[in-house]
């Protein structure tokens, strides 16, 4: 079949790379090629979608940019044979399909146990978390607020009930696509404003929840995007805060040895690789290769039966733009319409031990709009345990601010920060140190950003789309927001869908999070139900 629209950039040389594209002889007898598959991206989407489509027996070529695996879980040794990362991430409570896979992988448990946290601000820690799983389960959203009540250093009962306004928005927000509609289009901060949330509950635990959990201050976000990440973590169920911890680089604890798995399977993971364009079928509505350039600058043609992107938007918005095939595709260039976030990871080396209450924190006003972590490295990472000083990790999330600063002022602004925090701080000297940028890293789910994200399925029969900036609303899987959970889910959705189109019967059974608790799921067909009454006499139902 003739095949067409091949748009290659006359600087860089073209070399097409050869894929057996006939059947060849084995004993007398034809045996046709292998299927392929091309997944463009590798982090764990791209990575869920590749191992999966290499289990179904396909033939599967991973492009990614980065020298490193992993995506946002990046990470590799400095000269010095330091580990750093792009950031430290929680694997939480309901990351049952990343669980599975840790098993199926057969590697050592990489997981820490469950750990506390604690939120502070300049003025010390506010409030802690316990382990929830280690309690009595109580029905949600009861037992967060009783298990946590004790802790609550400065923030007032007034101002924790000043929440309950919420529980209506979180009942239904995702009842069905226009209710989650009417969400998406008002920020986070006005529903909690038109909720009557106290200023202290604000500024003391939503602010910083969400800026540490999707990245971005109430005023960016999508009310929607907000509600799903507070479901998810805080009414769901009354352990699903409980969260663990890699106990080394990610990449290397567990990327590494799913590359070997990949491969063993026949897979192949080529890293440095920047795609650029797809090559269509003409009269068909099929692409037939993706176009990439190599660490030389070189293109090279890579054959397949079907695509998989699984990059991140910033990443997608750049192929569609040097892609002529994919920029007359609206659910392709409604990208553009999706904004992104910077953030950063700085890791600090003390000379002295300043061992913290818990392991895993959140910092409040680090800076205006910019959310923060803090993790002590030396009581979750076991290359660290033994250290006679300190390992500190700070991520900051939204870093507008701190983006352009020598690495010597972002630093100097955190030891600021954290020595208000613990005094302790001003008494260690920095002996090493790291700080990685992101810009434009992680997806912003800002107002109206819901219209604009993609589908598993695309124009083109036979690619397909995977990552975080998939649509999250009604009937997607429970895990949502940025998490790593969604990410992998969303690959092994879109293999699942390659394979199908393959005619491969083959798939991958996808673990659910745990259904609403009965009180929950019962408020939710209350309001489907108040809804099918009030259209059938015509009303439109106020969600907000």
């Amino acid at each position: 079949m003739a095949c067409g629209g091949l748009m290659v950039k006359a600087s860089t040389s073209f070399q097409c790379r050869a894929y057996q594209t006939a059947a060849s002889e084995n004993g007398g007898e034809k045996s046709a090629r292998k299927l392929r598959a091309v997944v463009v991206g590798g982090g764990w989407a791209g990575f869920g979608a590749a191992h999966t489509l290499a289990k179904a027996g396909v033939e599967v070529t991973l492009l990614d940019a980065a020298l490193s695996p992993g995506g946002l879980s990046t990470g590799f040794r400095s000269a010095k044979g330091k580990p750093v990362e792009a950031g430290i991430k929680g694997f939480w409570w309901q990351y049952r399909n990343i669980f599975s896979l840790i098993k199926e992988l057969g590697i050592s448990w990489p997981f820490t146990n469950w750990t506390r946290s604690s939120f502070y601000n300049a003025s010390g820690i506010q409030v802690e978390a316990p382990v929830f799983n280690e309690l009595p389960r109580l029905p949600t959203p009861l037992g967060s607020l009783v298990y946590t009540s004790p802790y609550f250093r400065s923030l007032s009962v007034l101002d924790r009930l000043s929440a309950l306004p919420l529980v209506k928005a979180l009942i239904e927000y995702d009842v069905d696509e226009k209710a989650y509609m009417s969400y998406d289009f008002m920020t986070a901060r006005q529903l909690f404003r038109e909720g009557g949330i106290s200023a202290r509950l604000y500024t003391d635990f939503l602010e910083p929840f969400l800026l540490v959990t999707l990245f971005a201050s109430p005023e960016k976000l999508s009310a929607a995007a907000a509600l799903g990440t507070l479901y998810y973590y805080a009414l769901a169920h009354q352990q699903d805060f409980d969260v663990c911890w890699c106990k080394g680089p990610v990449a290397e604890l567990i990327f590494i040895p799913w590359i070997h798995e990949i491969e063993r399977l026949g897979g192949s993971i080529l890293q440095g690789i920047y795609v650029q364009d797809v090559v269509p079928c003409d009269n068909s509505d099929r692409i037939t290769s993706v176009i990439a350039v190599n660490k030389r600058g070189d293109a090279e043609l890579y054959n397949a039966d079907v695509v998989v992107f699984a990059v991140g938007v910033k990443a997608m918005q750049k192929i569609v733009a040097s892609s002529m095939t994919l920029e007359a595709h609206d659910e392709f260039v409604s990208a553009s319409n999706i904004g992104s976030i910077d953030v950063m990871a700085i890791r600090l080396w003390f000379d002295a031990m300043i061992p913290l209450q818990n392991p895993s924190n959140v910092l409040a006003g680090i800076g205006p709009g910019v959310g923060a972590t803090l993790f002590d490295l030396n009581a979750l990472q076991e290359e660290f345990s033994t250290d006679m000083g300190s390992v500190m990790e700070v991520d900051l999330y939204h870093a507008n601010p701190f983006i352009p600063l020598s690495d010597n002022m972002v630093i100097e602004k955190i030891m600021k920060y954290l020595i208000q925090c613990d005094s302790r701080f001003g008494n260690a000297q920095i002996i090493d140190s790291s700080v990685l940028r992101y810009k434009e890293a992680v997806t912003l789910f800002g107002p109206g950003s819901h219209q604009y994200m993609a589908s598993t399925e695309t124009s083109f029969s036979n690619v397909f789309i995977a990552g975080d900036w998939l649509k999250q609303g009604p009937g997607s899987h429970g895990a949502r927001g940025l998490s790593q959970e969604k990410a992998y889910v969303s690959g092994l959705i879109a293999a699942n869908a390659a394979a199908r189109y393959l005619g491969i019967d083959f798939h991958v059974d996808i673990i659910n999070t745990e259904e609403d608790e009965p009180h929950v799921a019962a408020a939710k067909y209350m309001v489907r139900e108040m809804r099918k009454t009030a259209q059938n006499l015509g009303i439109d139902y106020p969600f907000l």
